[in-house]
């Protein structure tokens, strides 16, 4: 199991910005997909943002494109997600994922997860 440690989070006034940050001591990240999902109250966890393993492919939900920035630093064992203009829709808690398969946009995809951080964007 790949330990993930999600930080970054907190309130911000919309049209503002956060970096997220996910930490693990798994020795073979650079072998791993990473992915940012998140869950706001009362809805389904939805996917937001993926990585490969080398950060050389990013996919992202329609919802975020052009505000969110995913990528990772793999001699630091870091994934970051980096968001601007954010909006009251973006508020959620936050989950890094992780994946020895190919990067997937599902749930499913994914077999290690983060506890979560949560982000508050207010209006």
């Amino acid at each position: 199991q790949v330990p993930l440690v999600e930080s970054g989070g907190g309130l911000v006034q919309a049209g503002g910005s956060l970096r997220l940050s996910c930490a693990t001591s798994e020795r073979s990240f650079g072998m791993y997909a990473m992915a940012w999902f998140r869950q706001a109250p009362g809805k389904e966890r939805e996917f937001v943002a993926a990585i490969d393993p080398r950060g050389s492919r990013t996919n992202y939900a329609d919802s975020v494109k052009g505000r969110f920035t995913i990528s990772r630093d793999n001699a630091k064992n870091m994934v970051y997600l980096q968001m601007i203009s954010l909006k009251p829709d973006d508020t959620a808690v936050y989950y890094c994922a992780a994946t020895q398969w190919p990067m997937g946009l599902n749930i499913a995809d994914y077999n290690d997860w983060g506890q979560g951080t949560q982000v508050t964007v207010s209006s």
